[in-house]
């Protein structure tokens, strides 16, 4: 079990000691544990997709509240010999039976409360695609077999974790809901109260799972017992998820989108994550603007930044969805005539309300995150989910892991690009992202936080290459967040008179603490010159980069 612990004795998290460097490789990920056994895989002689999956598999462990099986996600891979590059969306999708309608009061003055049905219980469940994801990617471009890449993650279960102050507090908000659906209040609850900070919680249930996956791979999952207990519970619960879907859930293999910014190459998530798309789209927007002259977090530079936040996250709530069911003008909001077409639009004087434009013209659309670099030249990224905290509180009988809520990711509006719809994969701002300088790797990175991953990957990566800011600096430099909503969020430690000049000039405007999860938690490693890579992880929440 690793040594390294983010908080002190008295619970306060520690801010410092998260970077790691090494020749070999370097694995930058939300939980030293998970980073610990990244590394393991790398000194056995394993490649950066082997580690990714065995790092994946060790997080769904050690922070069960953000990641798991029962959830997906997306993973960015650079082969370093060929420089290819795809992106596998193991998103989770929803059931076939799924729609709108399953949201909405039953009656007129039915109780039935439609903003919690598709967030906790069975009919916030969609599919799990992880088991399904992470296989594949083993499969097709990995070196090691999966009980190689599984069995650390089934010993960290049997052996237990440290719990966290933020993994703790997750358990306290959710311990009602934890209590209501299967077995999650066996594992995350003493007595009914949550695991205190500093104790060691254990899941021999998850292990049995986990080593049941490495004997009998994607089937093991999919179909048998486990199948049979997750469609059991989600039923039981209200909803509505088959055995034909969990069997007929595939893997996509998609071209990532592709950008400039300044002289760097930008590779990144295509849709049915918006995330990658808007990312560029913003870079593409900050490009017209000398943001290198503007200091960092000065009132014009974030000034900025929020008009150009705003307009781009108006057109992803106006135009993306899963390009399988809607179509995505991807062409358009990735085109840089568009971007200098938004740019005119910025008024820097003062804060305006959002608005979408019109990319239809230039067509021609709670998480965690780890980012692993090695000597080959390869890359991986990978942004996956439960989606909120402890997911739908949903643990099957027996399994030991928690199912997502991915369901709530849709809009119930039938009229939404985002819609509800059987076999549909739902909007999401997952934003893996590789950046290369004339053709070689500099730098992997992403991040968890929702709607804020967006804003927090494009701050890391203006503060890199408008700044020239190391790594660990962009990480760690305070950070806004501006989307639709109107409403600039920031971090406390951004001057008071840089915030009142903001909202003199018309921010609406809301503090949340120095460090605040709410910003994301960007992890990441940069190839240096001479071949070392470096890692850090964000201080913002309980990850550590290591590197060999």
């Amino acid at each position: 079990m690793t040594t390294f612990r983010p908080f002190d004795e008295q619970g306060n998290m520690i801010r410092t000691g998260r970077t790691g460097c090494g020749k070999t490789g370097v694995v930058s990920a939300g939980r030293a544990e998970a980073t610990e056994i990244g590394r393991d895989i790398l000194a056995q002689g394993g490649n950066a997709i082997d580690a990714a999956v065995a790092v994946a598999f060790a997080m769904g462990v050690c922070e069960p509240n953000a990641n798991g099986i029962g959830g997906g996600g997306f993973m960015m891979i650079r082969d370093g010999k060929t420089g290819n590059c795809v992106f596998l969306d193991f998103r989770e999708n929803a059931p076939a039976a799924a729609s709108p309608a399953m949201y909405t009061p039953k009656a007129p003055g039915s109780n039935e409360d439609i903003t919690l049905s598709n967030v906790y219980g069975g009919k916030a469940v969609a599919v799990p695609g992880e088991v399904a994801g992470l296989l594949y990617a083993l499969e097709h471009y990995g070196t090691m077999t999966p009980k190689q890449v599984i069995s650390p993650a089934a010993d960290l279960a049997r052996e237990g974790f440290v719990v966290t102050p933020l993994l703790h507090a997750d358990m306290e908000e959710h311990a009602p809901q934890l209590k209501q659906y299967g077995d999650g209040w066996k594992i995350y609850l003493q007595d009914g109260q949550p695991y205190p900070v500093g104790s060691i919680l254990r899941n021999p249930d998850l292990a049995d799972t986990l080593d049941k996956i490495a004997e009998g791979g994607k089937d093991a999952f999919y179909k048998g017992e486990i199948a049979d207990k997750i469609i059991a519970q989600v039923q039981k619960d209200g909803g509505v998820l088959t055995h034909a879907d969990l069997e007929g859930f595939t893997v996509r293999v998609l071209e990532p989108v592709r950008g400039t910014y300044r002289g760097y190459e930008l590779i990144s998530s295509p849709p049915p994550s918006s995330g990658g798309t808007h990312v560029i789209q913003i870079l593409n927007v900050l490009e017209n603007f000398d943001i290198s002259a503007l200091e960092v977090n000065s009132v014009e530079y974030l000034h900025l930044f929020s008009e150009v936040f705003k307009l781009c996250y108006a057109d992803r709530a106006a135009y993306m969805g899963d390009p399988n069911f809607v179509q995505v003008p991807l062409s358009g909001l990735l085109s840089k005539d568009y971007a200098k077409e938004l740019a005119a639009r910025v008024d820097l004087s003062r804060a305006q309300a959002p608005a979408a434009g019109d990319p239809w013209k230039h067509e021609s659309m709670s998480t965690t995150h780890f980012s692993i670099a090695d000597k080959e030249g390869n890359l991986v990224a990978v942004t996956r989910t439960i989606n909120h905290f402890f997911g739908s509180c949903v643990v099957p009988e027996g399994t030991g892991f928690l199912l997502n809520d991915e369901m709530e990711d849709f809009s119930i509006d039938p009229n939404s690009a985002n819609a509800v719809a059987g076999g549909k994969v739902p909007l999401s701002c997952m934003s893996p992202t590789f950046i290369l300088k004339d053709g070689k790797p500099f730098a992997v990175l992403g991040s968890p936080g929702g709607i804020r991953i967006i804003s927090s990957v494009v701050q890391v990566i203006s503060k890199m290459i408008d700044h020239g800011m190391p790594l660990e600096e962009a990480v760690g430099s305070p950070r806004i967040g501006d989307d639709q909503t109107d409403l600039m969020i920031y971090e406390s430690r951004i001057a008071a008179e840089v915030i009142e000049k903001l909202q003199k000039m018309g921010h609406p405007v809301k503090a949340f603490d120095d460090w605040n999860r709410i910003m994301g938690s960007v992890n990441g490693c940069v190839i240096l010159p001479d071949g070392t890579i470096e890692g850090a992880a964000d201080p913002r929440r309980d990850g550590l980069a290591m590197g060999l």
